[in-house]
């Protein structure tokens, strides 16, 4: 007798034998007995959830016959009746299971409707179940709308998906739609346990508790990872077997890894790298398991009272957690997190490993390491400010004009001999004036200046302070030099003409512009530009069609040369000379004369442009 696989063998065959779907054994299981039957159910979710499994039973619950064939609708069938057993076992006519990924055409789907018009042979109602329904082409969903909609009364659809995404709405909106969850860890370990107990197979809780969470949420994957387990084992399940068979990370180099990061301690990081490197496991898995034994410390940190007793890691776990810093941990969690993702960026996998354990020791704060922490110094230079001198109280006067101003700011000291540097004496808290009374505007003095050391005292004669004049701005921009010609002013209408009705544009408007005409007679004229770019035949076949067009029957020549008139420098110059007319107008304004005369006014560079004419 042929071996069958667990995950067959333990194929669940009612609803009360389900694992981890109770949200969905619930809402059938009332429909079913209330009698409240839909026409159409749509079940989602990842693989090896049970999607398959609950089409299965519910064909079973519609037609169920009971054990003594006078049974009706159930939410638990019997099991032994023909339509049970032939369910079961994939023969019953009147329940059809298409696969969407290999019959997706319009065809398969039309050829499964012409079914639907025949009542039942054996059952009480046809289920069509279709699996990977999101496989279907757009003519199938669509040849399958209507039937969908208003199915005859003896017609259930079921269908199942993996990703309800690429289901049209207008077929959700036409099902009861049901999301299957991916199971727990402590969910399908438990499962695991019940069959690994019922097939005598000795296993460790540590090894159970390795394959439920490889898994990823998949009883079907679990299943199907123990039976190799199994074989690997040589019949039984050991923590160290399934460990080397899944190429999972010992936790004690993980335990090893925590506790070096938590001390500083980059040796013993490098060393633990190292030792993954020799016994060939798995990079990613390693920060995997560190991923998992620092979000316990997380818990552990912020809600102590959470440790669990009975788990044999319990007491290393709290252990690491209390040595370290709690912000500690959720750095390390956001590198280990992050670093999975540059693992197949690097050239070798273990070297990225090494990079991201380190990575917590670039970053640690340099208390926790016990270094003496030095204080940020200032790049900016502190220069000693001046003594601000108290100004006397003097009667109220009228507020004094510039030059008084001027008159009154002091001419600058000579400069002193250096002194040892000293405490700075006491700033004089700034005076304020009595009611009634305005203190002077007064310019805030320069700071002085050092003289040379070999120069005498007696020597130092006090001069004027040149401030350099502001660099002069050009009243206008350069206006570009152009040399007429009459081939020019013809040249230059002929262009206008054509930009204006838009015969040309893009890079045949730039080669109409920028060129000059030297030379025409009376089928062919000679252009010359200065940029070779400009010189495309596709650019020289577009113009020569827009001078046709215009009533310009020649064909053109372009040369690559200087140039002395073109429409684009006749347009700039004329656009300088605009600018040029424009500042003169504001320059020689008397207000404007007036402001910079008496209140040093300045034009903004750029502020002045030409009113376009209308």
């Amino acid at each position: 007798m042929s071996y069958l696989v667990l995950a067959r063998k333990y194929r669940p065959r009612t609803f009360s034998q389900m694992v981890g779907q109770e949200h969905v054994v619930q809402a059938l299981s009332n429909a079913l007995e209330q009698q409240r039957l839909h026409h159409a159910y749509l079940f989602t979710g990842t693989r090896g959830v049970g999607k398959t499994t609950v089409s299965r039973i519910l064909a079973k619950s519609l037609n169920c016959q009971g054990a003594d064939g006078n049974g009706g609708i159930t939410s638990a069938p019997c099991g032994v009746c023909q339509a049970c057993t032939d369910i079961d076992s994939g023969r019953f006519v009147d329940y059809t299971e298409l696969d969407a990924a290999s019959n997706r055409g319009v065809d398969e789907v039309q050829s499964l409707l012409e079914q639907a018009v025949y009542k039942p042979v054996q059952g009480r109602f046809k289920v069509f179940m279709i699996d990977e329904v999101h496989m279907l082409t757009g003519h199938a969903f669509n040849a399958m709308l209507k039937t969908l909609e208003e199915p005859p009364e003896y017609l259930k659809f079921v269908l199942a998906t993996t990703d309800p995404q690429k289901v049209p709405v207008t077929v959700l909106s036409r099902c009861l739609q049901f999301n299957l969850r991916p199971m727990a860890p402590e969910t399908v370990q438990e499962h695991l346990a019940r069959v690994l107990e019922a097939e005598a197979v000795p296993a460790d809780a540590q090894a159970l508790r390795l394959l439920s969470r490889a898994a990823r949420g998949s009883m079907r994957d679990a299943l199907s990872l123990t039976d190799q387990a199994i074989a690997f084992g040589g019949g039984q399940l050991q923590e160290t077997a399934v460990r080397q068979m899944l190429g999972s990370v010992d936790r004690s180099h993980v335990f090893r890894l925590v506790e070096a990061l938590a001390q500083g301690d980059g040796k013993s990081v490098v060393e633990t790298s190292e030792a993954l490197r020799v016994h060939g496991l798995s990079a990613g898995a390693a920060l995997e398991e560190m991923s998992l034994v620092l979000q316990r410390m997380a818990v552990l940190q912020a809600v102590p009272e959470a440790a669990d007793s009975t788990d044999d890691e319990g007491a290393t776990i709290a252990r690491l957690a209390a040595a370290m810093p709690a912000d500690e941990t959720q750095l390390l969690y956001s590198i280990c997190l992050h670093g999975r993702a540059e693992l197949g960026l690097a050239p070798d996998e273990y070297s990225a490993l090494t990079m991201v354990l380190l990575r917590l020791l670039a970053f640690k704060p340099s208390a926790a390491r016990g270094e003496p922490v030095a204080s940020p110094e200032k790049k900016t230079l502190n220069e000693p400010q001046p003594a601000v001198v108290p100004v006397a109280r003097r009667p109220a006067a009228p507020a004094p004009t510039p030059a008084a101003v001027a008159a009154a700011v002091p001419a600058p000291a000579p400069a002193q001999p250096a002194r040892p540097v000293t405490a700075p004496a006491p700033v004089a808290a700034r005076p304020t004036a009595p009611p009634g009374h305005v203190l002077p505007v007064v310019e805030p003095r320069q700071p002085l200046r050092p003289q040379p050391a070999n120069r005498a005292t007696g020597d130092v004669m006090g001069v004027p302070v040149r401030v350099p004049p502001e660099p002069a701005r050009e009243a206008a921009a350069a206006v570009p030099s152009v040399t007429p010609t009459p081939e020019g002013d013809f040249w230059q209408q002929t262009v206008q003409q054509l930009v204006e009705r838009e015969a040309v544009t893009a890079l045949v408007r730039e080669l109409a512009l920028q060129a000059q005409l030297v030379g025409r007679d009376e089928g062919h004229w000679m252009l010359r530009v200065e940029r070779e770019s400009l010189n495309q035949p596709a650019s020289r076949d577009r113009l020569r069609a827009a001078l046709q067009a215009a009533g310009h029957a020649v064909e053109i020549s372009v040369e690559v040369g200087p140039i002395t008139d073109s429409p684009a420098r006749r347009n700039a110059q004329a656009a300088a000379l605009r600018q040029q007319a424009a500042e003169q107008i504001i320059l020689n304004d008397p207000f404007v004369q007036q402001m910079q005369r008496d209140f040093g006014a300045k034009i903004v560079p750029g502020s002045i442009k030409p009113i376009a004419k209308q």
